[in-house]
């Protein structure tokens, strides 16, 4: 009976030298079916950190944003339509979804060493978390917005004076993006004393 290192051993060499003992077509399909497992776990994984459901398992969501929203006409309205967490947070392209996704991935970091687990501590860094996400917004054109608001179906008849005026002329001509005009629409504004224009 071989010892459990002479086994490793033999092991190591078939992974060495594989084509010495299974053919190439054989190692084509095995790398396309381990191809298919690690794609399907990683969609479906990040499909999962992709829901409300998801977002607001840590209370520091559930508990601050998610109850501020719940106020909005994002969260209830005339239409029954409702945006989640992801629709407003993150992309739909995939490509920008990943990067995204990537970019979230300090705040995972703030849950482990609890940037924001206490009101108190999430209310001083309101500003400066709410100011990341303004800038991330404005740097991609409230992509996340257009999702939903598509400005070509936009009818300026149905809309106030001010609004018709702002959206067929800042926002028609790329001087504005949604988020210039509705910080706050979705989440309570962090206290803005000392900002130039609030």
């Amino acid at each position: 009976m071989k010892s459990v290192l002479a086994l490793l051993k033999d092991y190591w060499g078939v992974l060495r030298r594989p084509s010495v003992h299974y053919s190439l077509g054989f190692l084509t399909l095995g790398g396309f079916i381990a191809g298919v497992i690690f794609w399907g776990g990683f969609n479906t994984a990040l499909e999962a950190t992709n829901t409300e459901k998801f977002c607001i398992s840590c209370h520091e969501m559930r508990d601050n944003v998610y109850v501020e929203l719940q106020d909005t006409i994002h969260y209830t309205n005339r239409s029954g339509v409702r945006a989640t967490c992801p629709d407003c947070h993150v992309p739909h392209e995939w490509t920008h979804k990943i990067a995204r996704k990537m970019q979230a991935s300090k705040e995972v970091w703030g849950k482990v060493f609890g940037t924001i687990d206490t009101r108190d501590k999430f209310l001083d860094m309101r500003r400066e978390l709410a100011e990341h996400e303004w800038s991330r917004l404005k740097a991609n054109d409230s992509r996340e917005c257009r999702n939903c608001h598509n400005f070509e179906f936009m009818d300026f008849t149905r809309q106030s004076k001010r609004a018709a005026s702002m959206h067929s002329t800042s926002l028609a001509s790329g001087q504005a993006t949604c988020i210039d005009c509705h910080k706050g629409i979705a989440h309570k504004l962090p206290d803005m004393s000392g900002v130039k224009g609030w």
